[in-house]
């Protein structure tokens, strides 16, 4: 059996006849641990505070991220842009420690490093953001709609099965720094109210959909039939 974490990589397959559409199925990702990511209250403080939570990859959309934060602060300086992930993977796109540190001395994105545990920054965060290009099903936007806080991301495979634009986030288009901050500024112009909606819209559609028990049970499920 093969187990694919979004549709469009299994329709992907399906339509290059890599795999039997009898020997595959969807998840939701790889799921998120609800007892560990519980909600929690909303930010109250200012300024607004935008989480991005990567490995700093290109591919992720954080030279979009912070071209958009640069955007933004021209008009609105008091905006909080943060990156949280670690610098230095061995992968073509990685961005170096000169890039990112130029970053912070302009003070455009605050840089805090890589952590074990993304809870307390998620909990600071006013909305989670991931520009990416494309994903699997991206954790950090589980675990950030797991604890009650509105999305930003890319309409993209993998992205777009976490997201319900207009409802618990907001989608914008790939590679495109203008999209996303718009997307930015649309939800800066909203009423606390709705950013309130969206959190537990996020909160309730992680429930339904992507509980890690769902995941395992799948896996579970299927045991019985490899060992046959």
């Amino acid at each position: 059996m093969f187990f694919f974490q979004n549709p469009d990589d299994r329709k992907l397959f399906l339509s290059k006849q890599l795999v039997a559409e009898e020997k595959s199925v969807c998840l939701p990702g790889s799921g998120v641990d609800l007892k560990r990511f519980i909600t929690t209250e909303y930010p109250s403080s200012k300024p607004v505070t935008f989480l991005l939570i990567a490995r700093l990859l290109r591919d992720k959309g954080i030279v979009e991220f912070v071209e958009a934060a640069r955007q933004i602060r021209k008009d609105d300086a008091q905006t909080c842009f943060q990156l949280l992930g670690p610098l230095g993977a061995t992968n073509r796109t990685a961005l170096d420690d000169d890039e990112v540190a130029k970053w912070v001395e302009e003070g455009i994105v605050e840089y805090l490093g890589e952590t074990d545990d993304v809870r307390p920054f998620l909990q600071a965060a006013h909305c989670v953001v991931l520009p990416s290009y494309r994903e699997g099903t991206p954790r950090a936007l589980l675990e950030g709609a797991a604890i009650g806080r509105p999305l930003i991301a890319t309409d993209v495979p993998g992205c777009r099965e976490v997201v319900d634009s207009g409802v618990n986030g907001l989608l914008c288009d790939v590679k495109n720094t203008s999209s996303l901050a718009a997307a930015m500024q649309q939800f800066l112009d909203m009423p606390l109210e709705k950013q309130l909606e969206m959190g537990v819209a996020g909160r309730i559609k992680v429930e339904k959909e992507f509980d890690e028990e769902l995941v395992i049970g799948a896996y579970l499920a299927e045991i019985p039939e490899l060992v046959q």
